[in-house]
């Protein structure tokens, strides 16, 4: 198990019925950027499963956070969700992923488009100083079927903008826009088909995406991805990679069994 680092839970939060995250310690050794994720399991029958888990935590703290869905009979997370404090897990060793600064091209607005899960990566992202001072305006947009499925909603709301370093900066530069489809909520609708109808732009009063100004990084559901993706492939936006920084950047949110 070389590859792995063994962590230890410190805590354990059960959002509803099929959603939860959980803080473990971090080794010193570990070095990540907001956005990327690594492979986190347990030794089941004395093997090690794993699965790719987008960190939640800023880069700068010293505990790693991850989200998850609850799948009753998945074969990590039906044990994953069990977890409770002084339990042990295995992380990997090597972070990696798509959704960092260096794949984007310089803008003036960032748009980070998620949905379910997907919104892990962009916790730790809108909790890094730097993508403020890359951006005037950072976007951040959480779409669910149920209210209860907005995951940090409170701390996005209301502890971020108060935090001691941060506050500012979130006060000035962060607009958030949850939407829910399946409940009565003060913004409904699929995500793509509020970008399509302009109606999410009308709504944060700033203008419709342009390749240009902006900059994208989307982390969601395939279905979620492909038309996102169409939609900016359209307005001729360019995709960012290792090799050459791009407007857009795409990850699907790492829902695992």
């Amino acid at each position: 198990m070389s590859a792995f680092q063994v962590e230890t839970v410190q805590s354990v939060h059960h959002w509803n019925d099929t959603l939860f995250s959980f803080k473990t310690s971090r080794s010193d050794s570990l070095r990540f950027k907001s956005g990327q994720f690594v492979m986190i399991g347990l030794e089941i029958e004395g093997k090690p499963l794993m699965r790719a888990y987008s960190v939640v935590s800023a880069n700068y703290e010293d505990h790693l956070e991850f989200y998850s869905i609850k799948v009753p009979d998945g074969p990590l997370t039906s044990h994953l969700q069990h977890l409770k404090i002084g339990d042990q897990l295995l992380v990997s060793k090597k972070p990696t992923g798509s959704l960092i600064l260096d794949h984007l091209k310089p803008g003036k607005n960032l748009y980070l488009l998620s949905t379910g899960t997907g919104l892990a990566p962009f916790m730790s992202v809108i909790r890094d100083p730097e993508f403020y001072d890359h951006f005037e305006k950072i976007i951040l947009t959480h779409g669910v079927r149920w209210v209860s499925e907005l995951g940090y909603k409170d701390y996005i709301d209301q502890g971020l903008p108060s935090h001691e370093y941060l506050g500012e900066m979130v006060q000035n530069q962060l607009i958030y826009y949850p939407t829910v489809t399946r409940e009565e909520f003060h913004q409904m609708g699929r995500l793509t088909d509020l970008i399509r109808s302009k109606k999410m732009f009308r709504d944060i009063d700033l203008k419709e995406l342009n390749p240009e100004t902006d900059r994208v990084m989307i982390c969601g559901s395939p279905s979620m991805l492909k038309d996102l993706v169409e939609i900016l492939k359209e307005k001729g936006f360019v995709e960012g990679t290792s090799h050459a920084p791009g407007d857009y950047v795409i990850e699907r949110a790492f829902v695992e069994k």
